[in-house]
């Protein structure tokens, strides 16, 4: 039997500069030396001498004499950091773990212009029979991961691919098995906007289910779609459903990790 590997050393002032800037970074106002000394169990002598350091190399920046907040250098850190983050890379990477938890069918799409266009799709262990596959185009309006880029698109682009649609479409798009107007789509649109997700019931392909959500880049803009397909029987995508909770908590996860917010 092996003994466990002990746990590597590291620098313990380097770790508490760490801590400090952490704090400084989440706190909800610029923290004072007595709100971080308490916080971070450092008494106020030993907690000023490292503000001290990070003030001199341009991390932290002290405001109306008394409190701290980031600075320069930290904002360099932070966008050389963003510059790195590869979004596509992330979404392929949780759509891998979402496969691998849900054993559905799982696919990323981006933006064309025109329509969303399947970049990465993964079957279940029992694939279910669509005629999509990688690198097709899908209809903005009649797929789900669409309606969501739809959702957001600027006012003037998207009226143009709503009135193109239904000029050149012999059928109406649908919402649980009902038709959608032209009237009425604004609004269908505007909720899932506000519920930033899509799901259609059996609408499209006979008894499959359908959940789209999206993964949001610092600016707001929609960077990725991620969709999960299955079986109408045992495919529950309700909202409040396993699965409804596992796409957005796998889609709100990538958003965290493009912007920054979530530490691994």
């Amino acid at each position: 039997m092996t003994e466990e590997s002990p746990k590597r050393q590291g620098i313990g002032s380097l770790e508490i500069g760490l801590h400090i800037l952490n704090y400084i970074s989440t706190a909800a106002k610029p923290p004072t030396l007595k709100e971080l000394s308490g916080a971070l169990d450092l008494s106020p002598s030993r907690a000023h001498k490292y503000l001290v350091s990070l003030l001199r190399e341009g991390y932290i920046n002290q405001v109306n004499q008394t409190q701290y907040t980031l600075g320069n250098s930290s904002l360099t850190l932070g966008i050389s950091a963003l510059r790195r983050i590869n979004p596509i890379q992330l979404s392929y990477e949780a759509v891998d773990r979402l496969n691998e938890e849900t054993d559905k069918t799982v696919s990323v799409t981006v933006w064309n212009g025109n329509g969303p266009l399947v970049i990465k799709w993964l079957d279940s262990s029992q694939p279910i029979s669509v005629n999509v596959r990688l690198g097709a185009e899908l209809s903005p309006l009649n797929s789900a991961a669409g309606r969501i880029y739809l959702a957001h698109l600027p006012a003037s682009r998207r009226k143009q691919l709503v009135d193109q649609f239904y000029k050149n479409s012999r059928t109406l798009p649908k919402k649980e098995g009902r038709p959608v107007t032209r009237e009425e789509l604004p609004a269908h649109l505007e909720v899932i906007r506000r519920n930033n997700y899509c799901a259609f019931f059996g609408d499209y392909l006979p008894e499959i289910n359908v959940l789209s959500m999206p993964v949001f880049d610092i600016n707001g803009s929609i960077v990725t779609v991620i969709t999960l397909l299955g079986l109408e029987r045992d495919t529950d995508i309700s909202e409040g459903s396993s699965l409804f909770e596992k796409v957005r908590a796998c889609s709100d996860r990538v958003t965290q990790q493009i912007c920054g917010l979530q530490r691994d």
